[in-house]
């Protein structure tokens, strides 16, 4: 589990997804100018949306981890380089390709008497 003050960076922008660890520790060194081994996780997305990987060192070693829909795409955001800052909750949704951006309860509270 990622410890709650962990910093967690989505990679904005099209990342090719048959990078593996150094190819992404490398682009986290080189084009975000950060430390893969800082324990912060970064997170990649192909170009056709359906494929997240994280980047994140857990204290013991470098972990990469990848998701891939069976449906739908998931969410990203418009800028084309650069990072955008997630909380675990937003990394959450993410993962089960909710739209982070904006969650909506699925359902309607009941209204006050």
């Amino acid at each position: 589990m990622i410890p709650a003050n962990t910093y967690i960076w989505i990679v904005a922008g099209v990342t090719d997804m048959r990078r593996g660890f150094t190819g992404l520790s490398g682009m986290v060194q080189t084009v975000l100018e950060q430390n893969p081994l800082s324990g912060q996780v970064f997170i990649f997305r192909g170009r056709r949306g359906d494929l997240v990987k994280l980047l994140w060192h857990d204290g013991d070693g470098l972990c990469l981890f990848q998701k891939r829909l069976d449906r739908g795409r998931f969410v990203w955001p418009q800028a084309t380089e650069g990072t955008v800052s997630l909380t675990r909750a937003q990394l959450s949704m993410l993962c089960e390709g909710i739209d982070w951006r904006r969650p909506a309860r699925s359902f309607s509270p009941p209204m006050a008497v």
